[in-house]
């Protein structure tokens, strides 16, 4: 990376109703932190926050499929006639979730990441597609009512330099609190507007990752995206800020202050309802002490814990997790899998992924 200074210099105030509203963030935090939460209890809610980020998330754009619908795509791939674009962007962003989680154990974003991302958005659930490059031409986004111009993002040429100068600044070491530098993030990447098609979803999967990376993951049980298609006039409006349509005059110099405040309080808000959720599931009754688990060896047990953080693992995410040799692992999920302690989630020999058994899994 360049050591070049960033020249990115966002204009924001922190009011008191946004300082208020990181408390509730960081209250709901700690709090979900401590809750007895089992490891069964903990995948499905991490998969209901997926499906939902999914369905809201494409909704934005456009997408018609229901709640129900996205869930039948993504869990048994059934086609629904005439939504063949509506299934692939419910795919594309389903994947481009499981990335963010990958992405999220390296140290730094990096533009690379990004443009990855970019492509699982793109790419209708494709396994690993390469990188998109930055768009090469203009990119004005009309009314679709009137045709009017709404935005015109910087011209391609200064596309490259603007995102290094984001990503420098995602990464620079500073106080500031990382919900905020979340928040900025997504404004600053869909001010950029880098790619022709897919920069909402792109820009909201950026701040899940920043979130994540900076110890606001919150186990992966939140969706954003559903505050923001529940409040859409908000969320337009939070972004459309500056004396002018057009990136060159004005908007790369305002003031953020509207689309800041409206994004910590989006955040408080859906932090503080998965915290109902979770602690009305923790009371419900569900325990770790079911006699299928007494007889698990201490290496299963051990792995339990790896699954509450992941619906899937590698063989290699075993091995590091367990602390052997990628070769042991793989004979150990062998073994795991004839004694249906796992399950294999996904096939493909180059990215073989295991979870846990529905016995196992039920038992928690």
């Amino acid at each position: 990376m360049s050591s070049r200074k960033a020249t990115f210099q966002p204009v924001f105030t922190i009011t008191p109703e946004t300082a208020s509203d990181l408390g509730r963030i960081d209250a709901v935090k700690y709090a979900l932190e401590a809750l007895p939460i089992t490891p069964r209890v903990l995948a499905n809610l991490r998969e209901s926050a997926k499906l939902f980020s999914t369905h809201y998330s494409t909704m934005i754009e456009g997408n018609l499929l229901t709640q129900e619908q996205v869930n039948k795509v993504v869990k048994k791939r059934q086609h629904f006639p005439g939504r063949e674009r509506d299934e692939k962007e419910v795919l594309g962003y389903y994947a481009a979730l499981d990335e963010v989680e990958r992405l999220s154990k390296r140290s730094e974003i990096t533009e690379k990441g990004i443009q990855t991302l970019h492509a699982f958005v793109m790419g209708g659930g494709k396994l690993r597609p390469k990188p998109t490059p930055y768009r090469d031409g203009q990119n004005v986004i009309r009314d679709s009512r009137t045709g009017g111009i709404v935005y015109m993002p910087p011209e391609a040429k200064a596309v490259p330099a603007l995102m290094q100068q984001m990503v420098e600044w995602i990464n620079a070491k500073s106080r500031l609190p990382i919900p905020l530098k979340a928040a900025i993030a997504h404004y600053q990447f869909a001010t950029i507007h880098p790619y022709y098609d897919g920069n909402g979803r792109t820009a909201r999967l950026l701040t899940t990752l920043i979130l994540h990376m900076g110890g606001y993951g919150l186990k992966g049980l939140y969706a954003l995206e559903e505050y923001y298609a529940q409040n859409l006039r908000d969320y337009y409006a939070g972004l459309s800020v500056g004396p002018s349509h057009n990136y060159h005059l004005g908007r790369a110099e305002s003031d953020i202050t509207p689309w800041v405040s409206y994004f910590v309080e989006g955040m408080a808000t859906s932090f503080e309802k998965v915290q109902a959720q979770a602690k009305n599931e923790a009371l419900s009754g569900a325990t770790d002490h079911a006699l299928m688990l007494r007889d698990l060896n201490p290496m299963q047990r051990k792995l339990l814990h790896a699954f509450a953080d992941s619906s899937s693992l590698t063989s290699q995410q075993i091995a590091e997790h367990l602390g052997i040799t990628r070769r042991g692992a793989t004979y150990l999920c062998k073994q795991w899998l004839e004694q249906g302690f796992l399950k294999l989630a996904n096939t493909a020999k180059k990215n073989r992924t295991y979870r846990l058994s529905e016995e196992i899994a039920a038992a928690l």
